[in-house]
């Protein structure tokens, strides 16, 4: 995908699987998993260099989702490049299924790292791309990483080492959606400016809106370009991005479609969506 309309398409396509897919279960951690999706559809459709007929290609980019609760957002992106069926999305967090709530490598195709523990990505993350420098690999890691997440020590720990190795191909990207599951965070535990204490850290730092797929690309490409010094985006997104009574839900961290007007509300997006895809695909 080399343009910005065929991006946003994706993203559209990958918003639409995952509300159907947490529509299916009846709830899920639809705020953080909404607020990463443009930046997957750049990462997948254009950016990281893949092969889905061979997930574990060794010249391949990594991708670690340390945030691992957005995961049906990741997963709806693998499965729309084919790594898995698509039909795959409608057993997730079930019984038996290859797709758990957080990402698992050893049960999903395509799946770079388990996480979910918040914080340990981090550390996951640096270890891949040391280990990548160590085998003179040129492969690239991408680290996405939640605001409130970074309530987490570990993670400050990953970034001091990243920093001080200049692991300028472990790309660090904070998504700032400004909420975490209690509530703000300048409320719960104010993170004053993540830009400022990443470029504290040694990092150089870019910013972009989280649903701006031109923005996002732009920000990757240069963080990429980048050497002997390593590199942060910080995206300023919004939890629930791309629906607007999502957005607008107070909590939003995990949503239950039980309640009639958050389940008409799905029903709603889900409509508006597929038609979107649809007009996208007809225009091809």
């Amino acid at each position: 995908m080399t343009n910005s309309s065929d991006l946003t398409n994706f993203a559209a396509q990958i918003r639409l699987d995952s509300l159907k897919t947490l529509k299916k279960m009846g709830q899920g951690h639809l705020g953080g998993a909404f607020s990463i999706i443009e930046l997957l559809a750049v990462l997948y459709g254009k950016q990281m260099r893949i092969n889905p007929q061979k997930p574990n290609w060794s010249e391949r980019d990594w991708l670690v989702l340390s945030k691992g609760h957005a995961g049906v957002a990741l997963y709806s992106a693998l499965a729309n490049l084919g790594y898995f069926d698509k039909s795959l999305l409608e057993t997730l967090n079930q019984g038996g299924t290859t797709l758990p709530s957080h990402p698992d490598c050893n049960k999903t195709v395509g799946i770079d790292a388990t996480t979910g523990s918040l914080g340990q990505g981090t550390s996951i993350a640096a270890g891949i791309a040391t280990g990548l420098r160590l085998k003179n690999k040129n492969s690239d890691v991408y680290l996405i990483v939640g605001d409130g997440e970074l309530n987490e020590g570990q993670c400050w720990e990953a970034f001091q080492y990243i920093a001080h190795h200049k692991l300028n191909h472990c790309i660090v990207i904070i998504d700032e959606n400004k909420k975490q599951l209690d509530g703000f965070t300048t409320d719960i535990l104010n993170p004053f400016s993540i830009v400022e204490k990443m470029r504290a850290f040694g990092f150089k730092v870019w910013t972009a809106k989280g649903s701006d797929v031109v923005a996002i690309d732009t920000a990757i490409t240069e963080c990429k370009a980048t050497k002997n010094q390593a590199v942060c985006l910080v995206l300023d997104s919004v939890k629930g991005q791309g629906v607007a009574y999502f957005e607008k839900l107070t909590h939003n961290h995990s949503v239950k479609f039980g309640n009639p007007e958050a389940k008409e509300a799905c029903i709603a997006a889900i409509e508006a969506l597929n038609e979107v895809v649809r007009s996208k695909k007809c225009s091809k």
